[in-house]
Protein backbone atom coordinates (compact mmCIF):
# COMPACT_ATOMS: atom_id res chain seq x y z
CA UNK A 1 0.00 0.00 0.00
CA UNK A 2 0.86 3.51 -0.72
CA UNK A 3 0.37 6.42 1.57
CA UNK A 4 -0.21 9.85 1.03
CA UNK A 5 -1.01 11.75 4.11
CA UNK A 6 -1.54 15.18 4.63
CA UNK A 7 -2.13 17.77 7.15
CA UNK A 8 -4.71 20.72 7.74
CA UNK A 9 -4.53 22.54 10.81
CA UNK A 10 -1.91 20.21 12.18
CA UNK A 11 1.61 19.15 11.38
CA UNK A 12 2.23 15.39 10.20
CA UNK A 13 4.92 14.36 12.86
CA UNK A 14 6.84 10.85 12.30
CA UNK A 15 4.83 9.96 14.92
CA UNK A 16 1.29 10.59 13.52
CA UNK A 17 3.17 9.22 10.28
CA UNK A 18 4.49 5.80 11.81
CA UNK A 19 0.97 5.61 13.87
CA UNK A 20 -1.35 5.54 10.15
CA UNK A 21 1.15 3.24 8.46
CA UNK A 22 1.20 0.78 11.32
CA UNK A 23 -2.67 1.37 11.84
CA UNK A 24 -3.88 1.83 8.46
CA UNK A 25 -0.96 -0.91 7.27
CA UNK A 26 -2.85 -3.64 8.77
CA UNK A 27 -5.64 -3.46 5.99
CA UNK A 28 -2.78 -4.50 3.39
CA UNK A 29 -3.84 -8.16 3.14
CA UNK A 30 -7.01 -6.71 1.80
CA UNK A 31 -5.30 -5.01 -1.37
CA UNK A 32 -2.68 -5.57 -3.50
CA UNK A 33 0.45 -4.28 -3.41
CA UNK A 34 0.03 -0.97 -5.39
CA UNK A 35 -2.94 0.53 -3.98
CA UNK A 36 -2.89 3.88 -2.96
CA UNK A 37 -4.46 5.16 0.44
CA UNK A 38 -5.20 9.06 0.76
CA UNK A 39 -5.00 9.86 4.63
CA UNK A 40 -5.89 13.35 5.46
CA UNK A 41 -5.63 14.53 9.63
CA UNK A 42 -7.37 17.79 10.55
CA UNK A 43 -7.73 19.64 13.19
CA UNK A 44 -10.85 22.05 14.17
CA UNK A 45 -10.83 23.39 17.45
CA UNK A 46 -10.74 20.33 19.64
CA UNK A 47 -11.66 17.52 16.67
CA UNK A 48 -8.82 15.22 15.78
CA UNK A 49 -10.08 14.65 12.35
CA UNK A 50 -9.08 11.26 10.01
CA UNK A 51 -10.18 10.82 6.50
CA UNK A 52 -9.18 7.52 5.16
CA UNK A 53 -9.74 6.85 0.88
CA UNK A 54 -8.97 4.29 -0.66
CA UNK A 55 -10.28 4.29 -4.33
CA UNK A 56 -10.50 1.06 -6.14
CA UNK A 57 -11.66 0.35 -9.84
CA UNK A 58 -15.04 1.76 -9.74
CA UNK A 59 -15.84 1.98 -6.09
CA UNK A 60 -14.34 3.81 -3.04
CA UNK A 61 -13.50 2.83 0.59
CA UNK A 62 -13.80 5.73 2.60
CA UNK A 63 -14.43 6.15 6.17
CA UNK A 64 -14.15 9.32 8.57
CA UNK A 65 -13.65 9.45 12.22
CA UNK A 66 -13.42 12.39 15.06
CA UNK A 67 -12.58 12.13 18.51
CA UNK A 68 -10.03 14.18 20.87
CA UNK A 69 -6.69 12.23 20.41
CA UNK A 70 -6.04 11.70 16.87
CA UNK A 71 -4.19 8.08 17.65
CA UNK A 72 -7.97 7.08 19.08
CA UNK A 73 -9.21 8.71 15.54
CA UNK A 74 -6.66 6.42 13.98
CA UNK A 75 -7.82 3.36 15.62
CA UNK A 76 -11.24 4.02 15.16
CA UNK A 77 -11.07 4.22 10.72
CA UNK A 78 -9.00 1.04 10.92
CA UNK A 79 -11.53 -0.47 12.72
CA UNK A 80 -14.01 1.26 10.40
CA UNK A 81 -12.87 0.35 7.11
CA UNK A 82 -12.13 -3.31 8.07
CA UNK A 83 -15.48 -4.20 8.70
CA UNK A 84 -16.72 -2.56 5.80
CA UNK A 85 -14.41 -4.67 3.81
CA UNK A 86 -15.55 -7.79 5.31
CA UNK A 87 -19.36 -6.59 4.95
CA UNK A 88 -19.48 -5.80 1.76
CA UNK A 89 -16.71 -8.14 0.07
CA UNK A 90 -18.84 -9.64 -1.76
CA UNK A 91 -20.66 -6.92 -3.80
CA UNK A 92 -17.06 -5.55 -3.92
CA UNK A 93 -15.63 -8.39 -5.59
CA UNK A 94 -18.86 -9.59 -7.46
CA UNK A 95 -18.00 -7.14 -9.97
CA UNK A 96 -14.76 -9.11 -11.61
CA UNK A 97 -13.01 -5.46 -13.10
CA UNK A 98 -12.68 -5.10 -9.41
CA UNK A 99 -10.48 -8.00 -8.33
CA UNK A 100 -7.41 -6.98 -9.43
CA UNK A 101 -7.06 -3.85 -6.73
CA UNK A 102 -7.52 -6.59 -3.88
CA UNK A 103 -5.05 -9.04 -2.80
CA UNK A 104 -5.84 -12.97 -3.97
CA UNK A 105 -6.15 -13.92 -0.52
CA UNK A 106 -8.73 -11.42 0.49
CA UNK A 107 -10.79 -12.45 -2.91
CA UNK A 108 -10.45 -15.58 -2.30
CA UNK A 109 -11.75 -15.84 1.51
CA UNK A 110 -15.40 -15.92 2.47
CA UNK A 111 -16.25 -13.61 5.23
CA UNK A 112 -19.66 -14.32 7.15
CA UNK A 113 -22.43 -11.93 6.36
CA UNK A 114 -22.99 -10.59 9.70
CA UNK A 115 -25.56 -8.18 8.73
CA UNK A 116 -27.25 -9.25 5.55
CA UNK A 117 -29.02 -6.25 4.15
CA UNK A 118 -32.96 -7.50 4.52
CA UNK A 119 -35.68 -4.65 3.90
CA UNK A 120 -38.27 -5.64 7.37
CA UNK A 121 -40.84 -2.74 6.43
CA UNK A 122 -42.09 -1.08 3.54
CA UNK A 123 -43.88 2.06 3.90
CA UNK A 124 -46.03 3.73 0.99
CA UNK A 125 -47.50 7.52 1.10
CA UNK A 126 -48.89 10.07 -0.46
CA UNK A 127 -46.60 13.22 -1.72
CA UNK A 128 -47.47 15.95 -1.68
CA UNK A 129 -45.66 18.68 -3.63
CA UNK A 130 -42.97 21.39 -1.44
CA UNK A 131 -40.30 23.37 -1.93
CA UNK A 132 -37.27 22.13 0.16
CA UNK A 133 -37.60 24.26 3.05
CA UNK A 134 -40.85 22.84 3.36
CA UNK A 135 -39.93 19.82 3.25
CA UNK A 136 -37.06 19.91 5.94
CA UNK A 137 -39.90 21.70 8.23
CA UNK A 138 -41.61 18.39 7.84
CA UNK A 139 -38.70 16.16 8.89
CA UNK A 140 -38.46 17.98 11.96
CA UNK A 141 -41.55 17.63 13.11
CA UNK A 142 -41.68 13.89 12.28
CA UNK A 143 -38.20 13.40 13.83
CA UNK A 144 -36.65 12.01 10.80
CA UNK A 145 -32.85 12.01 9.45
CA UNK A 146 -34.27 12.73 5.90
CA UNK A 147 -37.59 13.39 4.20
CA UNK A 148 -39.11 12.30 0.26
CA UNK A 149 -41.14 14.97 -1.15
CA UNK A 150 -41.96 16.04 -4.84
CA UNK A 151 -40.32 19.46 -5.36
CA UNK A 152 -43.25 22.16 -6.19
CA UNK A 153 -40.66 23.95 -8.43
CA UNK A 154 -39.43 21.02 -10.95
CA UNK A 155 -42.22 18.30 -9.99
CA UNK A 156 -39.69 15.59 -9.46
CA UNK A 157 -38.89 13.33 -6.27
CA UNK A 158 -36.59 15.18 -3.99
CA UNK A 159 -34.90 13.79 -0.47
CA UNK A 160 -33.49 16.28 2.19
CA UNK A 161 -31.43 15.14 5.02
CA UNK A 162 -29.88 16.42 8.27
CA UNK A 163 -26.30 16.86 7.87
CA UNK A 164 -23.02 17.13 10.45
CA UNK A 165 -23.38 21.03 12.18
CA UNK A 166 -27.18 21.32 11.66
CA UNK A 167 -27.70 21.57 8.36
CA UNK A 168 -29.69 20.07 5.46
CA UNK A 169 -28.66 18.45 2.18
CA UNK A 170 -30.78 18.04 -1.14
CA UNK A 171 -30.42 15.17 -3.53
CA UNK A 172 -31.86 15.90 -6.60
CA UNK A 173 -32.36 13.75 -9.60
CA UNK A 174 -30.11 13.90 -12.81
CA UNK A 175 -31.25 12.51 -15.43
Amino acid sequence: MRFVITGRNIEVTEGLRAAVEDKIGKLDRFFSPDTEVIVTLSVEKERQKIEVTIPVKGNIIRSEQVSNDMYVSIDLVEEIIERQLKKYKNKIVDQQQNAAAFAKEYVEKDFDDESDIKIIRSKKFGVKPMDPEEACVQMELLGHNFFVFMNSETEQINVVYKRKGSTYGLIEPEF
